[in-house]
């Protein structure tokens, strides 16, 4: 199989390094190489394997994907007018990607828990599609005691949110204590699993996804991230 290769300029600022002029700058300087030879022209292409600035490999020149914490009050948008974003807690140079850095799904600022970025916008396709039912498992705790009758109602696939034209896909209602329990989705609605309780008379007070699809957190702190092989969700 042929080795992908890019422009040099594009590839340096596709990957946050610098802008596109500023990448012609670094390699009139010598600060570039390919394959240990001083590159002489920024339109050369190069395998992004062979390429180094300043001596060092390119930063992840396949794809990020990334596995984070998501504490309380951050947003997964990408408009700083919103308020503190997730992705002002990586690097800036990921922050610069283009392809940009992404949420697969959204958190609101009032949940916490696992939330997976990635720059690969087919797997963001993938993994949010209602088609693939990946199951997503969120722990909740309301303001009034729960009914037992809410499981079969939540499995049922009948339960009707406002303002939707389709019914709720059949989820799982594990209770865990009078007010606290976990719910598993494969779908993800706007607001779903607050509006869900809500459906039946319950604030939810707190919220936190515990899992998506096989992945959990572990003992990542909150605020943290770690890396997650590009191929964590191969067909």
């Amino acid at each position: 199989m042929n080795k992908p290769v890019r422009r040099l300029d594009q590839l340096l600022a596709n990957l946050g390094y610098c802008s596109r002029r500023e990448a012609r700058g670094w390699i009139e300087a010598g600060r570039v190489t390919i394959a240990g030879e001083p590159a002489d022209d920024f339109g050369r292409k190069a395998d992004p394997a062979t390429v180094r600035v300043d001596g060092e490999p390119l930063d992840h020149p396949d794809g990020l994907l990334l596995l984070l914490h998501k504490p309380l009050g951050l947003v997964c948008s990408h408009d700083d007018r919103e308020g503190p974003r997730v992705y002002d807690l990586l690097p800036p140079r990921w922050r610069q990607r283009n392809p940009q850095v992404t949420s697969i799904g959204r958190l609101d600022k009032d949940t916490s828990g696992l939330l997976l970025l990635t720059d690969q916008s087919e797997l963001v396709h993938r993994l949010t599609s209602p088609k693939h039912k990946v199951p997503k498992i969120y722990r909740a705790t309301v303001d009034t005691d729960l009914s037992p009758g809410l499981g079969p109602l939540f499995a049922s696939g009948t339960l009707q949110l406002k303002d939707e034209q389709e019914p709720c896909a059949p989820a799982q209602l594990r209770i865990l204590g009078p007010r606290e329990a976990e719910l598993t989705l494969t779908e993800g609605r706007y607001h779903q699993v607050r509006r869900m309780f809500a459906s039946q008379g319950c604030e939810v007070l707190t919220l936190h996804r515990a899992r998506f699809g096989h992945l959990e957190l572990g003992d990542l702190p909150a605020g943290q991230w770690r890396e997650l092989p590009l191929d964590t969700f191969a067909a």
